[in-house]
């Protein structure tokens, strides 16, 4: 489970974000580290009792670095506020879509799926819903999808049809996404809770049919 220590340190973080307060909390981030690294192992074994593709990587895989790259943010804190894990086949940095865990003290939450794929991967993701319109829709309006993740996060929408796809076409709608991530908001109790494996676990089932889907599409690659 993830510990009051974390989010304390996350906190203070966010106070104090410097590389030489961080120095000198060095011992406690490792800390709190080895319990989000614990976490995020058991999230991939209970991933991968029913998403048989995660498989083979390990919490190194998918756990995002602390450190910021400041070089083109006008922000040039040196740390993030949050600890983050993307469960996906090959690892966080394979381009699938995966799973997604936030932990960040009033910013956490449980997400998942492709964010922001490169032009060649995102047409393929366009294609298989094109081709296959009821069944995404099925998926994204399925009862347990819908009781964690409600719709597509939509930050990054085109106006119009994608180039290549007709503008007749009935679920132009659907294909209009730059992102195909989804998202639910995690209260700091929930994630302070004993409860945080399971209910994480049973919202990435209810993910489940959608990474299923966009990697097939993927797979085309």
């Amino acid at each position: 489970m993830i510990t009051q220590e974390v989010f304390d340190f996350l906190k203070e973080l966010k106070e104090n974000n410097t590389r030489e307060w961080f120095t000198s909390h060095k011992k406690t981030y490792e800390q709190v580290k080895k319990t989000v690294e614990a976490f995020i192992t058991q999230l991939i074994e209970g991933i991968h009792t029913f998403d048989s593709e995660i498989v083979g990587i390990t919490y190194k895989d998918c756990m995002f670095r602390i450190n910021r790259d400041v070089r083109f943010s006008n922000d040039k804190s040196p740390y993030k506020n949050n600890f983050g894990g993307f469960v996906a086949k090959g690892g966080r940095n394979a381009m699938n879509s995966g799973y997604y865990l936030h932990i960040e003290p009033e910013g956490s939450f449980i997400g998942g799926g492709i964010y922001m794929p490169p032009a060649d991967r995102l047409k393929l993701i366009r294609n298989e819903i094109y081709f296959n319109a009821d069944e995404f829709k099925k998926i994204i309006n399925d009862k347990d999808f819908i009781n964690y993740f409600k719709e597509i996060w939509d930050d990054a929408k085109l106006k119009n049809a994608p180039k290549d796809f007709p503008k007749d076409f009935a679920d132009i709608d659907l294909l209009k996404f730059k992102n195909y991530t989804v998202i639910h908001k995690l209260e700091d109790k929930q994630l302070l809770s004993p409860d945080l494996f399971n209910y994480t676990i049973d919202a990435f089932k209810a993910m489940y049919p959608l990474n299923h889907f966009l990697n097939r599409g993927l797979s085309n690659m």
